[in-house]
């Protein structure tokens, strides 16, 4: 998923051991996964950051991927719309963060209601 949507070659062992802590650990995050005829079509992970100002749990949207075979056939909808049931029970809205150059994504989010927010991220890794 990231070589294809960020060209960024990632460690197999680091993203493996990150897979293992997150179904681990609950806390860490969810994975939801899409199923067409037993075969895996797609999946998203949703993480928490808490909101003072709000007294509530956002959920970030992140790892999307649906299998090029699968797309434009309401596979992330599908999930989309899952999520945003249990976060409407379970938090205080949800987010995620798109590569600018990804306005095929953007349109697809848009679609679904979500919109830009005046925010840019910034981060420093280690």
């Amino acid at each position: 998923m990231a070589l294809e949507t960020e060209d960024l070659h990632l460690d197999p062992e680091t993203i493996l051991a990150g897979v293992k802590a997150a179904l681990d650990d609950h806390s860490r995050a969810t994975y939801f996964v899409a199923d067409a005829g037993g075969r895996i079509a797609g999946q998203l992970m949703i993480t928490h950051e808490w909101s003072d100002w709000r007294n509530g749990d956002i959920w970030w949207i992140q790892s999307v991927y649906v299998y090029p075979e699968f797309r434009r056939q309401g596979v992330f909808r599908a999930l989309y719309d899952r999520v945003r049931d249990l976060a409407r029970k379970e938090a205080v809205g949800f987010r995620l963060y798109v590569e600018n150059s990804n306005s095929g994504a953007q349109g697809t989010y848009a679609s679904l209601g979500m919109h830009m927010t005046g925010y840019s991220v910034m981060e420093e890794m280690f």
